[in-house]
């Protein structure tokens, strides 16, 4: 089962996009906080990270960068989720392999 490890300081977000992918069959984990992300994200080895843009203690782009540049992580697809991106979005700058806009579609 593919796991996919997800971060944002909004719960409605993480309820519904907990509810989505485990009823998809992935194995999830929310995570709220940017402290201590990283260790989860070694501890949980995901296939996917879902990231946040913008954060209560952080950021989400800052975030992806240092998943991209540890070598233990840096394989792993990212994907920056957030309602304060342009659609033209330049997502190789913000080191994320794809950007999903907020609000997004279930589908």
């Amino acid at each position: 089962m593919k796991k996919i490890l997800v971060l944002d300081d909004n719960a409605d977000i993480l309820d519904i996009v907990q509810e989505v992918l485990t009823y998809e069959h992935f194995t999830v984990k929310t995570f709220s906080y940017c402290a201590g992300f990283l260790d989860e994200a070694l501890n949980f080895l995901p296939d996917v990270v879902l990231l946040d843009y913008r954060l209560n203690d952080g950021n989400g782009a800052d975030l992806c960068r240092l998943l991209k540049t540890h070598p233990k992580l840096k394989h792993i697809p990212v994907i920056l989720f957030s309602a304060y991106f342009l659609k033209d979005v330049d997502v190789k700058k913000l080191g994320c392999d794809a950007v999903i806009l907020k609000p997004f579609d279930i589908e």
